[in-house]
């Protein structure tokens, strides 16, 4: 996805041959996948060895943007205490890319909602309205400032309505970049004795790829430059768009998982190449065999799991665990939270959209279709929540 120079697909770590092949097999047109002969072996595979997926607890904790349910989401601080409450994984790094080509790590482009970038009068002028895949949209976008000017931001509470307590640490923290997080992960399992793993997302690849601000080959070449790219390195890479995973799949060899939002939507990617599939489409039978083809697993919307009814109440659990399972996907599904709004009804504690709710009998219904693992912003009620699972 290299707008910007050299191809970078031509030598990954002596692989040239397999990858032009993989690629060549993968990158149909109008982003169409084409399915790989003995797919779930290859995903059996590149999830084995020393220090793969195999290698991670089950079901495995991964800390969403950290522990974004107590400290604002993509900081330092809350990457380091998604650890400290005993993630397996910390979803370090959204990664969006600035003016000059640096990777960051925000929710988002538009970083109107997570910094304090309103603050600053300097920056008034940046503000503006762009179509964001399809979508209107205002405000400030990394793609505007360079990697220097947005050192002088700090990062804000998101989602304030549902997290005042996180206010209170807004402005503590600067915007890390991908390549410090690298940095910050090899340093951390130095001081913890213990492997750190991540869990990078390429966000809106095709929008940046239009800017000539391609994600994946800025992805691939920190990785190379830290060994972090090969099958059995701790960094595993998603995206909700599948030609970023399958642009990723020539570069590295790293674990990659798509990302999958509600069934009635299209992934972007798709839509910009007039792909008619939508993510329904993508979690039958034959669309979970053509994703490992190129991919070792999904990251599904929870409610793909477990549909709710009208009322928002479970219903019956779907097939899409054991139709993954069966093709040799993993499944690591998105988002637990503890408050109220994030919780069926059943288990909702009064309607204060600040207070908890009884998160477990949740947990305790995801874990039970078997799944791999899950994204939660409050690592330690999930870490509990698996102790409670695992015990009996």
């Amino acid at each position: 996805m290299n707008t910007n120079g050299s191809d970078e697909r031509t030598q990954v770590n002596g692989t040239t041959g397999r990858r032009a092949l993989l690629g060549a097999a993968v990158l149909g047109a109008g982003g169409a996948v084409l399915g790989l002969p003995g797919a779930a072996r290859a995903a059996e595979a590149r999830q084995s060895g020393h220090g793969g997926l195999k290698s991670l607890p089950k079901p495995t904790i991964i800390g969403h943007r950290g522990a974004s349910g107590y400290r604002p989401e993509h900081t330092f601080g809350s990457y380091e205490l998604a650890l400290d409450l005993g993630a397996d994984i910390v979803e370090a790094g959204d990664l969006v890319p600035t003016k000059d080509g640096h990777l960051v790590c925000r929710h988002e482009p538009e970083i109107g909602g997570t910094t304090d970038v309103a603050d600053h009068p300097e920056f008034a002028g940046r503000r503006t309205t762009k179509v964001l895949d399809g979508v209107p949209t205002t405000g400030w976008f990394t793609e505007d400032f360079t990697l220097a000017e947005l050192k002088t931001l700090r990062a804000i509470e998101r989602i304030p309505a549902n997290r005042p307590h996180n206010t209170l640490y807004n402005g503590h923290w600067e915007i890390p970049t991908f390549e410090e997080v690298l940095k910050w992960q090899d340093e951390q399992t130095r001081r913890r004795g213990r492997q750190v793993w991540i869990y990078p997302e390429t966000k809106h690849p095709t929008y940046f790829r239009k800017l000539g601000l391609g994600l994946e080959e800025r992805v691939a070449k920190l990785l190379r430059k830290y060994g972090k790219d090969k099958r059995n390195s701790p960094v595993i890479l998603q995206s909700f768009e599948p030609t970023s995973i399958q642009r990723l799949n020539t570069l590295v060899d790293n674990p990659l998982v798509v990302l999958l939002s509600a069934a009635n939507t299209q992934p972007y990617d798709f839509v910009a190449t007039g792909d008619p599939r939508t993510v329904a489409d993508l979690i039958t039978p034959k669309g979970l065999r053509e994703i490992a083809g190129y991919a070792q697993g999904i990251g599904p919307t929870l409610d793909l799991v477990i549909p709710k009814d009208a009322n928002g109440d479970f219903t019956t659990p779907s097939t899409l665990v054991a139709d993954a399972h069966k093709v040799g996907l993993i499944l690591h599904p998105y988002t637990m939270r503890n408050e109220n709004p994030f919780l069926p009804p059943a288990y909702r504690k009064g309607s204060d959209v600040t207070g908890y709710g009884n998160v477990f009998p949740s947990f305790q219904a995801y874990f039970e279709t078997g799944i791999d693992g899950v994204f939660s912003d409050n690592a330690d009620t999930a870490v509990l929540a698996r102790e409670a699972f695992v015990n009996g």
